[in-house]
């Protein structure tokens, strides 16, 4: 029985004329994509700090919260999978293939329609059939993440309402994949921000009639509003080029393999499973883990918030090259994503690492959440960073790994490539599942003597050995690291920020308000971080510094009477 479907019908007859979203992105666009993602997405961080602050403020961290919270494990779930995760994995590298075979193969129907009219009816169907199956199986979802939970009533009204969510992340992950494969950034970045702006709605004008209940119902509006926003660009993107008539004699020129969903989902699903591991360790100690977990995880992931942009602004770059078959030119991106995304993270983590308790005290000790909330919350943070450098780097790691067996392939590539699965496509998923093998054991080893900590510590070495497997399955797969290069630049990094943790540390002693402790802390890491990267020649950091050093010491013109610069 055959396991692939024919998408597209397109032939070879002259050079395609190379439109509007058709061209690969070079550094000038890549650089502004960067920085108009890099502003939305802030301010979508932004607004969900001001979420999570909000929750703290009018629940703090109790019964209530948790049982929230472990609803929100179907979203914080469905987010990643449907829109960062296995949708992006999935359809960058298909829409990039689609786009290569419309530059070659300018006449017949386009490539890129026929794709979406193939795959979205699909999605639809199991996205809904996903959506009511949560809502349906909700007290059994409930006592499988937290059977620890005194009352999981709560938990499973706010389940159902959660559930609503799979449908409207599943469209906007596709549709923001088609987007930006198409070089599209601003209406992809922007669907936190109005996911956010939707939870923020209901939060603020709902929370004491409906109490916890109005953040659930924020999360399904929210996710409503994702979908929304993107459906209109989305539209304009794929009409955007002039239908050619189809000549006799076109052939297929995309086939899709269903096959090669399996490894994707598979790898994106064990991959949350970290937090179902949380969440059900955590509901057997004092009421209130769960949420200290909770709020250390948004925190230690603002570290992050950079170099995860990195990574989704050239996904594209390096699907398109891979997809044209030049992995030279697909390696030494990875090899800068990984450099860059590096050191933004361990800048990130230096400073949570010194500044901590100041962070939190600063951010959430109001209202219901008290100084032992902020203990117990920063002491997590402090734990969890230590892996959050791993965690970059598997985000910049897979992403390329899954664009060498795409779910679609060339029509006349050898059938070979799409017949059936390999080891190789299972290498991620297996590497992920002995990471979580790790965050276990040690959760449950740590967890009776540490608490909290302990589940932090199990889930910062487990992903930490994940991140070492998926870099040798990388090679395998055939992106040709050089592993003295990226090894080299990450262990220089690791040492700048090592020494910023500590000398920053050291310096918010002298502060006793939280506010000017984290401003203190915080220029004495990035200073201390900037100085010692450059004086370990890292590229990543020498770079930038010099640019702004030699900008700061560039004279300006004065200016004539007229107000313009004398000699022109």
């Amino acid at each position: 029985m055959t396991t692939e479907q024919p998408v597209a019908a397109v032939t070879t007859t002259v050079p395609a004329p190379r439109g509007d979203g058709d061209t690969a992105p070079r550094g000038g666009f890549l650089a502004k994509a960067f920085g108009v993602t890099a502003l939305l997405s802030a301010a979508g961080s932004g607004l969900g700090l001001l979420r999570d602050l909000l929750l703290a403020r009018y629940f703090g961290a109790n019964q209530g919260t948790d049982a929230f919270l472990v609803a929100w494990t179907v979203p914080e779930t469905a987010a990643p999978l449907l829109i960062e995760d296995a949708m992006a994995f999935l359809m960058v590298p298909a829409f990039s293939l689609a786009l290569v075979l419309r530059e070659e193969r300018p006449q017949g129907p386009d490539p890129v329609r026929q794709l979406t009219r193939t795959t979205l009816p699909w999605l639809l169907l199991a996205l809904c059939g996903l959506s009511g199956t949560v809502a349906l199986f909700a007290p059994q979802l409930v006592d499988l993440l937290a059977p620890g939970l005194a009352d999981p009533r709560l938990a499973v009204a706010c389940t159902r309402i959660t559930a609503v969510t799979v449908v409207p992340f599943g469209v906007a992950g596709y549709l923001a994949s088609a987007l930006r494969a198409l070089h599209a950034f601003t209406a992809p970045a922007v669907i936190y921000v109005m996911y956010n702006l939707g939870i923020l709605a209901l939060l603020l004008s709902g929370h004491r009639l409906l109490g916890v209940r109005s953040a659930a119902l924020g999360v399904a509006l929210g996710s409503l509003l994702m979908a929304g926003v993107l459906v209109v660009p989305f539209v304009r993107r794929l009409h955007a080029r002039r239908r050619r008539s189809r000549p006799r004699g076109a052939g297929r020129g995309l086939v899709l393999i269903p096959l090669a969903l399996l490894p994707v989902a598979a790898f994106s699903l064990t991959r949350q499973s970290q937090v179902f591991i949380e969440r059900y360790l955590g509901s057997a100690l004092p009421p209130g883990t769960i949420s200290h977990l909770n709020y250390a995880a948004k925190v230690s992931q603002l570290a992050m918030t950079s170099a995860i942009l990195i990574v989704t602004v050239t996904f594209p770059v390096v699907a398109r090259a891979m997809a044209a078959g030049d992995l030279t030119a697909a390696r030494d991106r990875v090899e800068k994503d990984l450099g860059q995304a590096a050191a933004l993270v361990l800048l990130g983590t230096a400073f949570l690492l010194a500044c901590a308790p100041a962070v939190v005290a600063l951010l959430f000790q109001r209202g219901a959440f008290g100084p032992a909330d902020t203990e117990a919350t920063a002491a997590v943070i402090r734990v969890y960073s230590f892996g959050l450098p791993a965690q970059a780097m598997i985000g910049v790691m897979v992403r390329p790994y899954f664009c060498v067996r795409p779910v679609v392939r060339r029509a006349d590539a050898p059938r070979a490539e799409g017949d059936r699965t390999t080891w190789l496509d299972w290498y991620p998923v297996g590497a992920m599942t002995l990471g979580l093998v790790v965050t276990f054991t040690l959760g449950v080893t740590l967890t009776p003597q540490f608490g909290a900590p302990g589940l932090a510590a199990g889930n910062a070495v487990g992903i930490t050995f994940t991140a070492a497997l998926l870099m040798r399955g990388l090679m395998l797969r055939g992106i040709a690291l050089r592993l003295g290069l990226v090894l080299g630049g990450q262990a220089r990094l690791l040492a700048a920020a090592i020494a910023a943790a500590a000398i920053g540390s050291l310096t918010i002693r002298a502060a006793a308000a939280p506010l000017p402790a984290a401003l203190l802390g915080g220029a004495t890491v990035l200073l201390v971080f900037a100085a010692l990267g450059t004086l370990f020649g890292v590229p990543e950091v020498r770079g930038p510094v010099l640019a702004l050093l030699a900008r700061a010491r560039r004279p300006h013109a004065p200016a004539s009477a007229e107000g313009k610069p004398h000699g022109r």
